[in-house]
């Protein structure tokens, strides 16, 4: 029986690639290293350094088939166009046609995101606020007069001074009479503004309040009429009817500012 024999001098890297690409296809995939080692009879360096070189073959991109030519019918060459044609073609301009630009598209919604509307409206200056100096120019002597007019009606329809804690504070004294200008005159400015205030007030609110405020400034009116007519007239007591509907006036004006404030906090558009 022979003895197979190796070479005493190992066989470098470059002569064991064909064995190792061999080795390689028939398992189908890079043999790992002990598998080298085992079957080319190397050390650990070379089976390392012979799957590196496996990993990049496998990785190296396939170059393409050469395409199948296919049989092209010559193209017919094309009449050379004359010098003057071409000069003349290019001296006269065609005028531009102009281009029409695509109309904007439609607003998409989406569920649960509101659809957002572009526009090229221009957007209005900001109005700047009016001043309200006039106004407290204009109400300085609308008080003096409608404060005398009501305190004067007050006391020709039995509003006057009273003590109003007895056996507490017995020099404390009112006059009951400015009770009417403070009532009458603040409810109507209070409805007024909520009748003219714009959005944010319910819609009852601004009903109610433009009614009240319109009865309001009436009331006002004829109270400052009738005491300039019995003052003018020397009376010193007014009649009854009068007296009844003055007396009421507080009643009156704090059941409608209730009124009012409760239908403003209401949650009604």
């Amino acid at each position: 029986m022979t003895a197979t024999t190796t070479s005493a001098y190992p066989k470098p890297v470059e002569e064991l690639i064909p064995a190792a690409r061999a080795l390689a296809d028939k398992l189908g995939e890079v043999p790992s290293r002990n598998r080298l080692m085992r079957e080319l009879r190397v050390g650990s360096p070379k089976a390392t350094a012979l799957r590196e070189v496996l990993t990049i073959i496998d990785a190296s991109p396939v170059a393409p088939a050469a395409p199948v030519p296919v049989d092209v019918p010559p193209v017919p060459p094309a009449d050379p166009v004359p010098v003057d044609a071409a000069a003349g073609s290019n001296s006269k301009q065609e005028p531009a046609v102009p281009v029409e630009l695509p109309e904007p598209l439609a607003p998409v919604g989406v569920d649960g995101h509101p659809v957002s509307k572009v526009t090229t409206e221009a957007v209005p200056a900001v109005r700047k606020p009016m001043r309200s100096w006039v106004l407290l120019l204009l109400a300085a002597p609308a008080f003096v007069a409608i404060w005398s007019g009501w305190v004067g009606l007050g006391g020709l329809t039995g509003f006057g001074v009273v003590h109003p804690l007895p056996g507490i504070w017995d020099s404390l004294s009112l006059n009951t009479a400015i009770t009417l200008p403070i009532g009458v005159e603040a409810y109507a400015a209070y409805a007024l503004r909520a009748w003219l205030s714009g959005d944010g007030v319910p819609r009852r609110a601004r009903r109610f309040a433009a009614w009240s405020a319109i009865g309001s400034l009436l009331l006002g009116a004829a109270g400052q009429v009738a005491y300039h007519l019995m003052e003018s007239a020397g009376i010193t007591s007014a009649p009854w009817q009068i007296t009844t509907l003055v007396a009421c006036l507080p009643v009156v004006v704090l059941g409608m500012g209730a009124a009012l404030a409760h239908l403003l906090h209401t949650d009604e558009s």
